[in-house]
């Protein structure tokens, strides 16, 4: 996860908006979506914006923590590192001072589904980025001191994000492993020292060989230009790549769970306990899915959020709460998978988690049972369209989403259809996700105390 920070206690407040009618920009405006599929499999999609002479690039590969081989923990993200060590064409350090130089950015993530690669520029360098995009989707240097460098700048990442701060990343890993039953859903993707250490320079030449095929990626372009002549640049620079033989997916589909899940566990660095609580969602495609997105808002979309009112302001049980559908792993539409519906929060030693996960499940079966006011609902609705629309005036978001779209649609065009799927959703739909998927049963919660590290005790309660 190059340069990419995960929130962990900064506590999001949601913009306060009035339940006013939709804006007619947003009902009527739709991107300018064109998609093409260049022969050796490589799917473009573009969509013009001549606001300002820039563009975003994002190239998507179908490969995530839930591909990665067994014995492999963490290995897609090792190798999103290993993608910026250069090529044999262009040594380590050409993309960013190509990209650097011109006034641009670039990133990388990985994620449940998939990992990509992120660049913004002005367009007098898009033949450039095209070309160095190319060269390393082609072939890397791969080499004992690339690997060697990447694998320790990842496990510098685990100590600093994980073992060497309050609370981990516990309301992530621990909570997926704890909640899911299927390896590729549960194991830790952030990575292992162990399972990062057996990686050798075999290991990563197959890996890119299997996952890094043209034929497994999409590319996504927004900025100031034309379809067509992106269409002939990509044709030009990626067109001579072959394709290579299709991954066999596993499948990762999961149930809700019959029975509440428990763990406790100690933490040295924590100051307060604090307490994280997830429900088993199913994946992007599900009808389901966008309701549970409202739903995750109503329950803790910032300071008017039910959450935030009955537990924090109200009586005071938790002096901070966070969270929502696949939290904190970016916003909702970003995953394709099964996911988590999750809530963290930090409690007050004068209760205990028992009391705060009561107290949420008190929250949740009112919704089950009495729905949603209906002006609380278009408040809700409409602060999630509008985070959706701020995502694509952006280039570079823009270029992401529709390469994420046609990854797990299969149709970019889909996110047209989003703002008015948000809209639709029915206080109806809310208590039906409610009783679906927010219930004990279907809950994993770990209470996280200070002290001193203890092996966790499963509390598997009936």
């Amino acid at each position: 996860m190059k340069r990419v920070s995960i929130p962990a206690l900064a506590l999001a407040v949601a913009l306060a908006l009035p339940a006013a009618a939709e804006p007619p920009t947003a009902v009527n405006w739709k991107l300018p979506v064109f998609v093409k599929k260049l022969p050796n499999g490589l799917t473009v999609v573009v969509s013009p914006d001549h606001s300002a002479p820039t563009f975003g690039i994002s190239t998507v590969y179908r490969i995530g923590f839930r591909l990665e081989p067994k014995g492999r923990t963490g290995f897609a993200h090792l190798f999103e590192h290993m993608m910026f060590e250069g090529t044999p064409n262009s040594p380590k350090g050409t993309l960013g001072r190509v990209i650097q130089g011109g006034g641009g950015m670039l990133n990388g993530s990985t994620r449940y589904d998939y990992t990509n690669y992120i660049a913004t520029a002005p367009v007098s360098a898009l033949d450039a980025i095209l070309w160095l995009e190319a060269d390393r989707m082609k072939g890397l240097d791969f080499s004992e001191k690339n690997l060697k460098n990447q694998q320790e700048v990842v496990k510098e990442e685990i100590r600093v994000n994980v073992l060497n701060r309050p609370y981990g990343l516990f309301f992530w890993t621990d909570v997926a492993g704890k909640a899911f039953d299927k390896w590729e859903n549960a194991h830790d993707g952030y990575g292992s020292f162990t399972d990062l250490d057996a990686a050798s320079v075999s290991d990563v030449k197959s890996f890119f060989e299997t996952y890094y095929a043209v034929n497994n990626a999409v590319l996504g372009i927004s900025g100031d230009v034309e379809p067509q002549e992106i269409f002939a640049k990509v044709e030009k620079y990626f067109g001579a790549l072959p394709s290579r033989p299709q991954p066999k997916r596993s499948e990762v589909s999961e149930s809700p769970n019959t029975a509440e899940r428990w763990l406790t566990q100690s933490d040295p660095l924590a100051q307060v306990p604090g307490i994280a609580i997830g429900f088993k969602l199913p994946g992007r495609a599900d009808r389901d899915y966008v309701p549970a997105a409202v739903l995750g808002e109503v329950l803790a979309g910032g300071d008017a959020s039910r959450f935030y009112q009955g537990l924090v302001k109200g009586k005071g049980a938790l002096s901070q709460i966070q969270g929502g559908l696949n939290w904190p792993l970016g916003n909702p539409w970003e995953i394709e998978g099964p996911t988590l519906m999750t809530f963290f929060g930090l409690y007050k030693p004068a209760t205990d988690a028992k009391a705060v996960a009561a107290s949420v499940g008190e929250i949740i079966a009112q919704i089950a049972k009495e729905g949603v006011p209906a002006e609380e609902l278009a408040r809700v609705k409409t602060k999630l369209e509008a985070d959706f629309y701020a995502e694509l005036e952006d280039p570079l978001g823009r270029a992401n989403e529709l390469a994420l779209n046609q990854s797990f649609l299969g149709d970019a065009a889909k996110l047209n259809e989003l703002p008015a799927q948000i809209r639709a959703v029915t206080s109806e739909d809310l208590q039906r996700v409610a009783t679906t998927y927010l219930t004990p049963a279907n809950r994993t919660v770990i209470d996280r105390r200070p002290g001193k590290p203890a092996t966790p005790q499963a509390q598997n309660t009936k």
